[in-house]
């Protein structure tokens, strides 16, 4: 092979390299999910989640996450992305979304007599920010680059699927050194849904 013959097929693999990047990037760019939020003990808590992917020039797939919700008491509560596609009962949800491979996707050493050290909250994929309510009503958007609707390891449409859940408190992000403080990702559960995928707008 001559070094033009070469410098043509280099130049034809990484041209098809950059079409198939472009391709799958712009398949995912506007996906879009939704969750219907209810209380997990409490009817009069409702509400409800939408969750778009965008792909920024440099091909990073980010997932804006928009909350409503009614009927939570006043001041902050917490919000995460759960690793499992069940709210019947919002314990089903399991913890927090966080493909690993390392650490554990529970909250918190609250129910430990001594606490584990590889508990990896704030740092769950599905972590978010808090919803602050005012006068029982309550939103929240928030734009993340830890998970994304379309396949791949941080996809939220694994075989277990998600939920979102929003908890009694405040997630304080638990900024200790070592210990993580009981409750300090939010608490118990107040409400909760689950992430369902939406038909494409194109």
């Amino acid at each position: 092979m001559n070094s033009a013959t070469h410098t043509a097929r280099s130049f034809s693999i990484a041209s098809l390299a950059i079409a198939t990047l472009a391709t799958s990037a712009a398949a995912a760019d506007g996906l879009r999910a939704s969750a219907e939020i209810r209380g997990c003990t409490d009817r009069a808590i409702s509400g409800t989640a939408t969750l778009v992917e965008q792909v920024t020039a440099e091909g990073v797939k980010e997932v804006t996450v928009e909350l409503q919700v009614n009927g939570l008491s006043d001041g902050r509560h917490a919000v995460h992305i759960h690793e499992v596609a069940a709210c019947q009962p919002c314990a089903a949800a399991g913890g927090h979304h966080d493909p690993g491979p390392f650490g554990q996707s529970r909250p918190d050493s609250a129910t430990d007599d001594v606490p584990a050290v590889d508990i990896n909250h704030p740092y769950h994929m599905g972590d978010l920010v808090n919803v602050e309510v005012q006068g029982g009503i309550g939103s929240m958007k928030h734009t993340t680059n830890r998970v994304t609707l379309s396949p791949g390891r941080l996809s939220l449409f694994d075989k277990d699927g998600s939920s979102i859940v929003v908890h009694t408190a405040a997630d304080s992000y638990c900024d200790e050194e070592s210990d993580l403080k009981k409750g300090c990702a939010g608490g118990a559960r107040d409400a909760c849904g689950v992430i369902v995928a939406m038909p494409s707008a194109r």
